[in-house]
């Protein structure tokens, strides 16, 4: 069962709409990963590691629009700064499938 939170809650929690740069394998974490850079417009480029490999390789990664939570401390991961959180549908056995927006909107642009 979920816990209850209220909208000012939520209104705490920045998602933002931005686009994967780049990105890598991440031999070094502990469970399969990938490494993305993503360009939320005005905020800039931010690092995070996601555990993507069982839907996604890194090659098709770089130009897909992506939501993050943006306002995360960030969080050390092997040798890597991990900023952002991409978020995901968790399904099936350890498979994430990327939320992304359906059309092209301005990155950085907040989620409400």
């Amino acid at each position: 069962m979920s816990t209850e939170i209220t909208i000012d809650d939520f209104d705490k929690v920045e998602l933002r709409v931005g686009r994967v740069l780049r990105a890598e394998p991440f031999p070094k974490a502990r469970k399969p990963s990938i490494k993305l850079w993503i360009d939320f417009g005005p905020l800039g480029t931010r690092k995070t590691s996601a555990q993507l490999t069982r839907q996604y390789t890194a090659e098709e990664l770089p130009g897909r629009l992506v939501i993050a939570v943006t306002n995360f401390p960030p969080r050390q991961v092997a040798d890597f700064m991990s900023e952002v959180l991409v978020l995901g549908v968790l399904h099936g056995d350890g498979l994430v499938t990327l939320l992304q927006p359906d059309r092209d909107v301005p990155l950085g642009e907040r989620i409400g």
